[in-house]
Parts: structure tokens; sequence; C-alpha cells
């Protein structure tokens, strides 16, 4: 929707899907049976597990960090019904888990508690961060990704042929690499929704990497555009 009011066409290649990790069964008793000052919550897909287990334990009132825009639109339409319940406090001034755990306001004299649904795949960053703080964090690894069981050939095709890519975090860039059958000779350019994605392609070995400074769905949107206009460029 948005690139098509630029005049830019889109192919969807689903490149991951999301699986239940090994703590999400604990998630509704922890938020039934215990209080946090903080529940961080860095991902669309996280906030989307804890919801339900939130409403599962009973909708106690809890106060939530986000790590970006994208994540906080996760809870609008909770807002609105369960203001009192769920208050999301808090985003970093940069979208980026390091960035959350060194901003992320303490609570009170005592230990300030945290509570982090998250991938099984995230690093440890956030919790090293606020532990060095003096931060009580546990950690709860409710989902996971893999590459999707099934890539339409045809789709893949068309796919490959495109000037830009743009991905949305480090799994999909993992799983667009194992579908490529010689990355150090794909040189098209691929647009990464922040930083963290855009090492991660890097460190895979792609060469034309764009990504906004500030990790968000308009920066990534202006790093698509870039893109391609450089594509355009080169054509010329």
């Amino acid at each position: 929707m948005r690139m098509a009011k630029h005049g830019i066409n889109c192919l969807e290649l689903p490149l991951i899907q999301h699986r239940q990790g090994p703590d999400l069964n604990r998630l509704q008793s922890v938020l039934s049976d215990s209080v946090f000052d903080w529940i961080v919550i860095t991902s669309p897909e996280a906030g989307l597990v804890f919801l339900e287990a939130w409403k599962a334990a009973g909708m106690p009132k809890v106060r939530i960090g986000v790590v970006g825009a994208g994540t906080a639109n996760i809870f609008e339409e909770v807002l609105q019904s369960s203001k009192q319940q769920l208050d999301v406090a808090f985003a970093p001034s940069k979208a980026i888990g390091k960035v959350l755990a060194y901003e992320l306001p303490k609570l009170g004299n005592t230990k300030c508690s945290v509570l982090y649904p998250a991938s099984t795949k995230a690093s440890n960053d956030i919790e090293e961060g606020l532990a060095n703080r003096g931060f009580e964090v546990t950690r709860l690894n409710t989902y996971t990704t893999a590459p999707v069981d099934y890539v339409d050939q045809s789709i893949l095709e068309q796919a490959l042929l495109l000037p830009v890519v743009a991905v949305a975090s480090p799994s999909a860039v993992r799983a667009w690499i194992n579908l490529i059958s010689e990355p150090k000779e794909w040189e098209n350019s691929l647009a990464c929704i922040g930083e963290t994605t855009a090492a991660v392609a890097k460190r895979l070995g792609l060469k034309n990497v764009y990504y906004p400074k500030n990790p968000c769905l308009e920066g990534w949107v202006d790093s698509i555009l870039e893109a391609v206009r450089a594509e355009e460029a080169q054509v010329v």
C-alpha cells in the first residue's frame, strides 16, 4: 500500500513462519502469578503472542516498553478497550534493543523487575544490558522463526530478477540467502528495516544493502526508495 503511493509494484514472497517457543506455555501462568515493573516487547510477533497469553491470564495490569512504533501498533486495538489495564509507557529514542536496554526507566529504589517474552533467536543484548543496570530480568522464549515449508518456484524466479528485495528481520535475510543458489553472485539491492538486519545481510556477503538510521516503517520505505533510485541510476 505504502509503496503503491510511490508508483512501485511489489511482489510478496513469504520467507519465514512463526512457531511455538519452549516457554510459551509458561507465559500465561507467569502473568497470572507475578507482577513486573516492565514487560518488554521487541517485535510485533512477540506482541501478538504476549497479548494472547495476557488475555488468557485475565488481563492483569501491566506496563509495556516497546522497541519502536511498529511494535507499539500491535497494542492499539487493546488500548482502546483496556487502557486502564495495559499501558504502553516507553519506547527508546532509537528502535534498537541495545538502546532500549540503556534507556528503559528504572522505577523505585529496589531492583526493577522486567519480563521479556522473546524469540528463541533473539540475542542476549536486552537482558544483559538491563542486568548490567541492576534490573531483574525474566526472559521467556515464547516463539521462534523458521523458513517457510514451501516456496512457489515461479514467484521465486520472478523475485530473483527484481532489482530490490525488502526484508524486515535477520531471519528473513537468512531465508533469502538460503534460496539463492549463489549469494555472492546476486548483486541486486537489499532494503532492510534496520541496522541489525542489515548487519546480518552484510555479514552473509550481500553487498548493496540499504537501511534507515532509525528503524521504523517510514524509514524502511525510504530505504526501499533509495535502493530503487540507485538501481535505476545504474540502468541509465
